[in-house]
């Protein structure tokens, strides 16, 4: 087992953190719900749902790989931020030059988890019908997937609202909060009623 990304997160490094573990924590979700495509595409009892179950797949392995690549995102959006408030603030100068660049760094640290969400609920919204139509014998894995995925969204959302709190532009903040808002809210709904279902066949 490769355990380099878990290496580095325990480590003292500040980076991966926490939205790093949030999208690594997504792209397992999506590894789970590829791996009930794969075990049911080509079975003949799920032959009338192969197709679909093939788009699923395909979107799936779009979203892994999405993922996967906001991991390193994540970690490059914080150098910038973790740069600006090492800066010196003991002059006017030196004040106004640490605020802005933490602003600027604001801006990407925020938005690198939003797009971790985004793409945690793109792999929600896939489970409903895996849960309905996937392969019974890999049931419980959709059900792992619900739980892994909405534990991320949650996790990203988190990282979104710990630098929406030191944006200057209350407008952006607010967008930034409505946006994280809606995704969580039907995201976790959704995960949760495929979790939900799936203890029901168990």
């Amino acid at each position: 087992m490769d355990t380099a990304f878990l290496d580095e997160l325990a480590s003292g490094s500040p980076t991966p953190g926490g939205g790093g573990a949030a999208a690594y924590g997504g792209a397992l979700a999506a590894a789970l719900a590829s791996m009930v495509c794969h075990l049911t595409i080509g079975k003949k009892r799920y032959a009338d749902v192969e197709p679909q179950m093939e788009e699923a797949l395909s979107r799936l392995t779009d979203l892994r790989r999405e993922l996967e690549a906001l991991v390193e995102a994540d970690a490059r959006a914080f150098a910038p931020l973790s740069d600006a408030y090492r800066m010196p603030k003991a002059t006017p100068g030196e004040a106004r030059a640490k605020e802005a660049a933490l602003q600027a760094a604001l801006k990407d640290a925020t938005e690198v988890p939003l797009s971790i969400m985004e793409a945690c609920a793109r792999v929600i919204s896939e489970l409903g019908f895996l849960q309905e139509e996937g392969s019974r014998l890999a049931l419980s894995d959709v059900g792992c997937a619900a739980l892994f995925a909405d534990a991320a969204l949650q996790a990203a959302n988190m990282n979104v609202r710990i630098n929406v709190s030191s944006l200057a532009d209350e407008d952006k903040a607010l967008a930034y909060e409505r946006k994280a808002d809606g995704l969580l809210r039907a995201g976790r709904a959704t995960a949760q009623q495929v979790a939900e279902n799936v203890m029901k066949e168990l």
